[in-house]
This record gives structure tokens, C-alpha cells and sequence, in this order.
């Protein structure tokens, strides 16, 4: 694959596409554009792309395959404005939204101008954003959903896949309405319950002030996606409104149901209902990449008194680890606190083990 790449978009996912795309294909040329020209800037001042364009149009019309990396309501205006142009003969277009069926219907434009478009949603990211955080391996065996509308052949996604090779993602080829339902119960919900949980705490903060001390820790960790771009989520709940619609009425009934077996005081149902919960998420894979990007924690028991955790931080740095978030649990005088530090892949949290375990004689805990 030597041909000419068009990314739109150069956040950490179109980043991280093209750094894959180069490392596979190094006789390609990646080419870039992004509303932002410092962030064009900073992108091939990285090395992301080799090129870059000032206009779409620019960029568009020499490519051999053009990746949409843009919030899905701006993805919809780009294919309008692609199937105006004129492009290469066997241009191949697909992008990387985390809604399918209204960007399906959309790409009609495209395929009535013989122009193949397969939608694609790469089920990764990163706790850090912008085209400054691309990663080469931050596809890597993480789920990579492809949904070709029915008029796409498998020739034109076997093209695509060898595009995306260089990504070392687990490709599923799903229809856009399947996507939408999963994508839907295993990402946009816990979104909604993760804001809603934040907006309940602040609002019983008004009259009792404990609640913003309280709320860090487990609090913190588990309605974290609430930091996610308010922008983003409002169009994504906005082109998944049906599968979220009845998601969540009938999240309504499993709360409703809940609440019943509380006011009645039924205790064998609530114990019932807590150990199916826990069955369920206890068989949940562990070891590889969900919709969610995951936090990989180290708890590490260290002593309460200055330079600790630089010390510890000292010696992940002269290994050359990576560290994604760090924070410090229940520290008390005299005795010891929990340092919990987070790494964005697997390797990295078990390499900080044995590093902290060569250096030093705290005890480490993976969480």
C-alpha cells in the first residue's frame, strides 16, 4: 500500500490512525487537515503526517483513502461536501465515529456518486487527548468496528482492513443498527449515568459542603468518563436518540425495581440481585480493550513523609514508563498511605511492579 492517505482531523485518534498507517505502509504519504492550524502545525512538526492541507478540497482529491476523524455532526457536513467533489476513481472513505446509522444513511450521498464509504469505530483512546498524545500502539488489540452499508462489497473492506493493518486491532464487521445497540449499552449509558451521578452529588452539596471532600477516590474513579467533552456526547445521545430512548426506560424500570425492593425491605431479593451483578462483572474479560479506555492501577503501600512519590515516580522514569494519573488514598500521619498510579496499557503496569520491587521493598497491589 504506497498510496496517498487524507486524514480530517488530527486529535489522538486520527494521530495515532496515521502513525499506524506510516509504520505499516512507510512508502505511503499521510497527508493531514485540521479546523486548528496550530494543531496542523504541531502535527507535522511530530511527524504525525508528512503533508499538510489547507482546504479539504485540497487534500481530498489526490487521496486513496480518506479517514473522517471529526465529532459526528461534522463528519455528516464532510461527506456532503465530498460527494460535491471530484475525487480519485476508487477513493475509499471511512471514518471513525462512535455512532452508525445516521453516518450509513448519510454516506447515501457518497454511494449514489460511486464513492465507497465503510464506517468504522475504533474502540480505544486514552486519558490524554490531542494529536501530542498519538500513540502507534494505541489500537492495538483493542475492537476495531467496521459497518459497510449493504451496497459495499468485501473487497472494498478487505482494502480497507489492509489500510488498517498497521493498527493490530481486533476488527469485527457489524451492521450499523447492531453497533449503534451495543455501542449504546456498553459506552453512551454508562456516560449518562456517570454525568448523572455527578450532577446528584453537586446537587446535595448545596447544603452539605462534606460531599465535594467525600466524592474523590472510589467516587471519582467511577464517574470519571463525566470529564469527557460535553460537545462530543451531546451529538452522539443526539444521532443515537432511539437505542438510547429505550435503554434507558428500561434502566428506569431496573431502578424502579430496585427501589421497590428497598422500600418493601425485601432483603433476599436486593442480596439476589447484588450476587447476579457481581457473577456478571466478575466474568467480564480482563485483559483486553473495552469501549471505555480502561485504567490499569497499581496500588502501591508507601510511608507518609516528603519525596515519597517523586521517589517512586524516580524510578518508573529510569525505566522509561509511562505513568497516566497518580493520586494518593487515605495518607494519615505515621502510618501508611496507598499511592495508586495508573498506566494506559497492561505492560506498563507490570513492568512499574517489578521496577518498584527491584528499587524498593514496598508492596504492590494490582487493582
Amino acid at each position: 500500500m504506497n498510496g496517498r492517505v487524507f486524514i480530517i482531523g488530527l486529535g489522538l485518534i486520527g494521530g495515532s490512525l496515521a502513525l499506524c498507517i506510516k509504520k505499516e505502509h512507510p512508502e505511503s504519504i499521510i497527508t493531514g487537515y485540521d479546523i486548528s492550524q496550530d494543531n496542523l502545525k504541531l502535527a507535522s512538526m511530530l511527524g504525525v503526517i508528512d503533508e499538510r492541507s489547507t482546504t479539504i478540497e485540497e487534500g481530498a482529491k489526490s487521496a486513496d483513502l480518506i479517514i473522517l476523524s471529526t465529532p459526528v455532526k461534522e463528519t455528516e457536513k464532510i461527506m456532503e461536501t465530498l460527494s460535491k467533489m471530484e475525487l480519485k476513481q476508487n477513493v475509499l472513505i471511512t471514518d471513525v465515529g462512535s455512532t452508525k446509522s445516521v453516518i450509513t444513511k448519510k454516506s447515501q450521498v457518497l454511494l449514489d456518486k460511486s464513492i465507497t464509504f465503510i464506517g468504522g469505530h475504533p474502540m480505544a483512546g486514552s486519558h490524554k487527548s490531542g494529536v501530542s498524545a498519538s500513540k502507534v500502539i494505541l489500537f492495538e488489540n483493542a475492537f476495531y468496528l467496521l459497518t459497510p452499508p449493504e451496497r459495499v462489497n468485501d473487497q472494498h473492506v478487505q482494502h480497507l482492513l489492509k489500510w488498517l493493518q498497521g493498527t493490530n486491532a481486533k476488527f469485527l464487521v457489524i451492521s450499523p443498527e447492531e453497533h449503534d445497540l451495543l455501542a449504546g449499552a456498553i459506552s453512551h449509558m454508562p456516560h449518562i449515568v456517570a454525568a448523572s451521578l455527578v450532577h446528584q452529588a453537586d446537587h446535595i452539596s448545596e447544603q452539605h459542603k462534606l460531599v465535594t471532600r467525600l466524592a474523590a477516590g472510589g467516587f471519582r474513579d467511577i464517574t470519571r468518563i463525566a470529564s469527557s467533552s460535553p460537545s462530543m456526547w451531546r451529538d452522539i445521545l443526539i444521532h443515537n436518540k432511539n437505542v438510547l430512548m429505550e435503554l434507558m426506560n428500561d434502566w428506569k424500570k431496573e431502578m424502579d425495581k430496585v427501589l421497590s425492593f428497598i422500600e418493601k425491605e425485601q432483603a433476599e431479593e436486593l442480596y439476589d440481585y447484588f450476587a447476579r451483578a457481581k457473577k456478571v462483572r466478575d466474568g467480564l474479560p480482563q485483559d483486553q480493550k473495552g469501549a471505555i479506555p480502561a485504567f490499569y492501577d497499581l496500588f502501591v503501600d508507601v510511608p507518609d513523609y516528603p519525596g515519597v512519590i517523586s521517589e517512586i515516580t524516580g524510578y518508573l522514569a529510569k525505566e522509561n514508563i509511562s505513568i497516566t494519573n497518580i493520586r494518593i488514598m487515605e495518607t494519615r500521619e505515621e502510618i501508611f498511605g496507598i499511592l495508586v498510579i495508573s498506566f494506559q496499557t497492561e505492560e506498563d503496569r507490570v513492568r512499574a511492579q517489578k521496577c518498584i520491587a527491584s528499587y524498593s521493598n514496598y508492596d504492590t497491589t494490582i487493582g
